[in-house]
């Protein structure tokens, strides 16, 4: 699945958390302007996989920078679509500046995830997409990688309905299910997901991604459906909602944690690495 060219630069977003017959809702009204996604139509609930592997540093600065709220802060993550041995894997720094969402993204071979992870530009046979965006994309988060001292920390799937303008990229409306996350330390990139609770329990995430000026409609579509704006972030959430020290070890004898109200002690990571 090479959605590479539909992705764009800087965007913003506004995210919400339904009820199912809500998102039932959004999708019946979205339809009249949208058109859904060429890889969920066909399957079940107009949805496709996507599976995450999110990187960050021993003390979980990134998913500080999250909760503390910092206005310019980013995540870097590996993302992929499925586990075929040819299946391409995505690099990708998603910065938030401010209100605005800027992303760069490079393509690559699943051969070029460990030299990656080590800090090493692969072979330019590794590269599924060569251009000067692409290597910038991977230059920077090698150097974010390394000053961060970032690593493999977290795995979250989830299933993903989404609706695109029939003009472009400027306007998009997902859809996103069966959130769930879990540690992983490791670059293993399967498809299997675990018998982890979902990390917003039977609640969709709702987003609407905008470049430029919100339409009209819109505003309609929040309204018909009683939307309220909220935060839903699923790396984040979901290392609150486990617990934060099944994510990180413990430094110089201290365990790097700081409880978040909803988390929860009894998680057991081992069952799922």
């Amino acid at each position: 699945m090479a959605q590479d060219h539909r992705i764009q630069l800087q965007r913003f977003e506004l995210k919400y958390l339904v009820q199912p017959g809500q998102a039932a809702m959004i999708r019946n009204f979205v339809r009249a302007h949208l058109e859904l996604d060429e890889y969920g139509a066909g399957n079940a609930l107009c949805s496709y996989p996507i599976h995450s592997l999110y990187l960050d540093s021993e003390r979980l600065s990134f998913f500080w920078h999250t909760v503390n709220g910092n206005k310019n802060r980013f995540k870097l993550r590996l993302r992929f679509y499925h586990d075929a041995p040819d299946a391409p894997v995505f690099f990708e720094i998603k910065r938030r500046a401010n209100d605005a969402i800027l992303k760069q993204r490079a393509v690559v071979r699943r051969e070029a995830v460990e030299p990656l992870l080590a800090g090493q530009i692969p072979e330019p046979a590794m590269l599924l997409k060569k251009d000067a965006r692409s290597l910038a994309c991977l230059d920077e988060f090698i150097r974010l990688m390394k000053q961060f001292d970032a690593r493999p920390k977290a795995r979250v799937t989830y299933l993903r309905e989404a609706w695109l303008s029939p003009e472009g990229n400027s306007l998009r409306v997902t859809l996103d299910r069966e959130v769930r996350c879990w540690p992983q330390e490791h670059a293993e990139l399967s498809a299997g997901v675990p018998e982890v609770a979902p990390v917003f329990g039977g609640l969709v995430v709702a987003e609407v991604k905008f470049t430029g000026r919100f339409p009209d409609w819109c505003g309609d579509l929040i309204r018909f459906c009683g939307l309220r704006q909220t935060s839903a972030a699923k790396y984040v959430d979901g290392v609150v909602r486990a617990g934060q020290e099944h994510f990180t070890r413990f430094v110089t004898g201290q365990p790097v944690v700081r409880r978040l109200p909803g988390a929860n002690p009894a998680f057991n990571p081992h069952a799922y690495v």
